[in-house]
């Protein structure tokens, strides 16, 4: 069955249309999955829960767009290729080498293209990178395989922070919890105790190296209440797999509350200030 180019193109109109729906269908779902960790199916970001994680979303689905209508583009131009200069639909091929418009617009568009993409990149970059001033810090110790925290403006008491295996959610849930006030600007200060380990959490926007003898910062402002689940991101040993983070993030009563409770728990508790190897992977 023989199709008209106008045919040919009514139907690649209809597979860009398609492409489209399914391109804002993704970030819908994207948009319903549960706060603070991972859902089952789920294949785009976790939803936001930070000014930083807002703006990766936007430059996320901003680019989607450009990748989208790029690669429609360049598949229309395939098809009409095919179609139109075959040898059969064309026997006597042009013989033109060189079209000036053609050569600057293939130059200046591309060049927009990437001017574009690079000014909102270079604007969330400075603000991942720019720390303001913070209302809490609290340094990340990354060992094998657990982290430690202190927090340094509280009274300067340190706990560890383990795997429990019979907790939900699965490789995700730890003992103690990092305890942090929702909108407040938290700095974090990362470094690891043996090998280099990776501080992540999806739900903030927040990734970073813990290198042994360098001390990284990086920050973030939770901006609701409730459970933020990470890991570490960098391949750092054989439990490289059940080294989880926890954040909860509460209103400052509670955090003030929670503060002076661990003051004592973790000032009389030596067992808190050192974690066994063993217990890991239990």
């Amino acid at each position: 069955m023989k199709m008209s180019n106008g045919q040919m193109g009514r139907r690649v109109l209809g597979f860009a249309v398609a492409a489209t729906v399914l391109a804002a269908a993704g970030a819908a779902f994207a948009a319903g999955g549960t706060l603070g960790q991972p859902s089952p199916w789920e294949y785009t970001l976790q939803p936001s829960a930070s000014p930083v994680m807002d703006n990766i979303t936007w430059f996320h689905n901003f680019l989607l767009w450009i990748i989208s209508a790029i690669t429609i583009f360049v598949l229309i131009l395939l098809i009409l290729v095919a179609v139109k200069f075959n040898a059969k639909s064309n026997p006597v091929p042009s013989k033109t080498t060189h079209n000036t418009l053609i050569e600057v617009v293939w130059t200046i568009v591309p060049v927009l293209v990437l001017v574009g993409i690079a000014v909102p990149s270079f604007r969330l970059l400075f603000q991942q990178l720019d720390i303001p001033k913070a209302d809490l810090t609290i340094k990340a110790t990354g060992k094998q395989w657990y982290w430690t925290y202190t927090y340094p403006d509280n009274g300067k008491f340190e706990f560890d922070s383990l795997m429990v295996a019979d907790k939900a959610p699965r490789l995700l849930a730890v003992d103690n919890e990092v305890v942090v006030p929702v909108n407040k600007v938290i700095r974090v200060q990362v470094t690891g105790a043996d090998v280099i380990h990776s501080f992540a959490m999806p739900a903030f926007g927040v990734k970073i190296d813990a290198v042994p003898g360098r001390l990284n910062e990086t920050w973030f402002k939770a901006t609701k209440e409730g459970m933020y689940y990470g890991q570490c991101s960098e391949l750092c040993g054989k439990d490289h797999a059940y080294m989880p983070i926890a954040i909860k993030v509460v209103n400052d009563q509670e955090f003030t509350t929670w503060v002076e409770a661990a003051k004592k728990k973790y000032a009389t508790n030596p067992a808190n200030s050192y974690a066994s190897i063993g217990t890991v992977a239990q």
